[in-house]
């Protein structure tokens, strides 16, 4: 298992700081794609932290394309943090162009026609 910790001295959220450091662990090459991370319950008990909270940093981590969560399997490393970053920039633009009005559709005619450019 990688080395995760969090400061309990820290502002910083504590679903924030567990997700900052399996992205760390990810990053430095400790938990590689398509490794299984311990389950969350295991986690939790090392980090001292409730389970909810381990579950919410994984959510997270997945939503930024650094995880996958597959029923039977458990969560795996799905990508790397550029990866991630390249998908939440994604996931910003189509909330901003949501709210301009534009569809899924349209947004990807409109990126289309850009890169083709």
């Amino acid at each position: 298992m990688f080395h995760v910790k969090v400061d309990r001295g820290d502002p910083t959220e504590l679903y924030e700081q567990v997700a900052a450091e399996i992205r760390r662990a990810i990053a430095d090459g400790e938990a590689r794609a398509g490794e299984r991370l311990p389950p969350a319950r295991d986690l939790a008990a090392v980090l001292e932290v409730n389970t909810n909270t381990v579950l919410r940093a994984l959510r997270l981590l997945r939503d930024e394309g650094l995880l996958e969560f597959r029923r039977g399997r458990g969560v795996t490393v799905a990508g790397t943090p550029d990866s991630g970053a390249v998908i939440a920039q994604v996931r910003e633009l189509l909330d901003f162009a949501r709210s301009r009005g534009y569809r899924s559709d349209e947004l990807i005619e409109l990126i289309e026609r850009l890169a083709s450019t």
